[in-house]
């Protein structure tokens, strides 16, 4: 996510609906006045104006409203929660191209190319609110539309997250029977990070959502409940690096992996090869073993510097899993307790995963 649309979106939460702002705007819409809104009273948007009154006073949805009724265009603060200037004569460079017809859209497009603050553009006849940000432009959809658009994003996750808690419950079948291929590690990134994706589109529409949205968030907590941190530590298992000062850190290689174009995630060669095991199609077949982070941090209070010591000291899953009580006592901060509890909790976790691949 680049620059400007990360602003965009600070923006959408700040004209959310719930907000003070927002309740002007529909004020506006309603009315049919129309509106041009630019926020920031910076040198360079100051040296555009001509003409106002200076009013300097705290936004209401009202005042909004019967300011809109003037020609002129209005001049926020940056936080949206003051009007500075009302019915300004705003001047920008005639040569910045723009592709609206609307006097008043033009206008926007060119104060915030040249200004690069946000400009707000409400149409009189389509009542249409448009934000335009440097060469960013986001028309804000009706809340039913952007509704109806989350909800079929979350049925759509859903479906998504069913794919891949089958995929990860065969993978960890595969664990405990070292029958693991570079194939079944991409494949799992590859749903992983298609849920990830989902994700941060339907975040997106909760940020345009605002106070409605609340239901759609607690749908989609619900459904991506521990994934990033699953995805991080099977990262963890498979990453293989010679070099091991340059190799990426888990988290930042998901990150960079989720947000890659669908057709990059489609390609097993390029995540394999983001994972330093190598990109050709060949290689896909090869065996691989796990270190093991994924699976032991599912046996309950097992913290992770134990983990690591583990990990440290067997170097792969098996050998854990084949290592006896004394063995693993042998670990610092494991003792002999938590060393059958080990025991234990990963026999009840082959036992389960074995179970539920065959369901």
């Amino acid at each position: 996510m680049d620059k400007y649309e990360q602003e965009m979106l600070d923006v959408l939460d700040l004209i959310a609906p719930g907000t003070k702002f927002r309740a002007g705007l529909e004020n506006i819409l309603r009315a049919q006045t129309g509106a041009l809104i630019v926020v920031g009273d910076s040198e360079e948007v100051i040296d555009l104006v001509d003409g106002g009154f200076q009013i300097d006073a705290d936004v209401t949805p009202a005042r909004l409203y019967e300011l809109a009724k003037m020609d002129g265009a209005i001049i926020l603060n940056y936080d949206l929660d003051r009007v500075l200037i009302a019915n300004a004569h705003i001047i920008p460079d005639s040569s910045i191209p723009s592709n609206e017809t609307g006097t008043r859209h033009r206008t926007a497009e060119r104060v915030a190319k040249q200004t690069d603050e946000l400009v707000i553009a409400i149409s009189q006849r389509r009542s249409i609110i448009t934000l335009y940000k440097g060469d960013i432009k986001h028309v804000v959809e009706d809340i039913r539309v952007v509704l109806s658009k989350a909800n079929q994003a979350v049925q759509t996750l859903d479906k998504y997250r069913s794919v891949l808690d089958q995929s990860l419950t065969n993978l960890s079948a595969l664990e405990f029977e070292d029958l693991v291929t570079i194939a079944d590690v991409v494949t799992v990134l590859q749903r992983a990070e298609m849920v990830l994706k989902i994700q941060k589109e339907i975040e997106k529409y909760i940020t345009e959502l605002g106070s409605e949205g609340r239901l759609i968030k607690m749908q989609l907590d619900e459904l991506v409940t521990d994934v990033r941190e699953e995805c991080v530590l099977l990262i963890r298992d498979y990453i293989r690096y010679e070099d091991e000062e340059n190799k990426p850190d888990a988290g930042n290689l998901l990150q960079e992996l989720t947000d890659w174009s669908s057709d990059e995630m489609l390609s097993t060669s390029t995540i394999s090869k983001a994972l330093g095991l190598g990109g050709s199609v060949n290689s896909m077949d090869l065996s691989i073993s796990p270190r093991g982070y994924r699976l032991l941090r599912k046996i309950p209070r097992l913290p992770m510097p134990v983990i690591e010591n583990m990990i440290a000291h067997f170097t792969d899953l098996s050998a854990i899993v084949d290592a006896s009580s004394e063995e693993l006592d042998e670990v610092d901060g494991v003792g002999e307790v938590r060393a059958q509890s080990i025991k234990d909790g990963l026999r009840r976790l082959r036992d389960q995963v074995l179970l539920d691949r065959h369901i």
